[in-house]
């Protein structure tokens, strides 16, 4: 299983940046997809969560209501991140769950990707 991330980049406070991450080598439909994110320092944390449909989402505090996650076919993730500021300035991941539903715990999720960074400068 590969997981390709794109969209990350430099961006300033306030501003907006759009993550997609597909699936390849694997067919994702039944699993639950989700955005994690690492600043330097600091641990990894859960940022947002899809299901198998796309129908039901899970978001961490910290970013709810400016981040939005969908799910554009079986094996696309997209990760809509409006209103930036610094704390949001990581390298953001892709996994894919070992469950359909979306969840919010890494220990859920069995294929990672190796990340896409985003800058937020102000």
């Amino acid at each position: 299983v590969q997981l390709q991330a794109s969209g990350g980049g430099l961006v300033q406070t306030g501003g907006s940046l759009s993550l997609s991450c597909t699936a390849s080598r694997f067919t994702a439909s039944n699993n639950g997809m989700g955005w994690f994110r690492q600043a330097p320092g600091k641990e990894r944390e859960f940022v947002a969560g899809v299901d198998w449909r796309g129908a039901r989402t899970v978001y961490a505090d910290s970013v709810k209501d400016r981040f939005k996650i969908s799910r554009d076919n079986a094996n696309t993730v997209s990760l809509q991140m409006d209103s930036l500021n610094d704390e949001d300035t990581a390298v953001y991941r892709c996994a894919v769950s070992r469950y359909t539903t979306a969840t919010s715990s890494s220990a859920d999720y069995n294929y990672w990707g190796r990340g896409t960074q985003v800058t937020v400068s102000s």
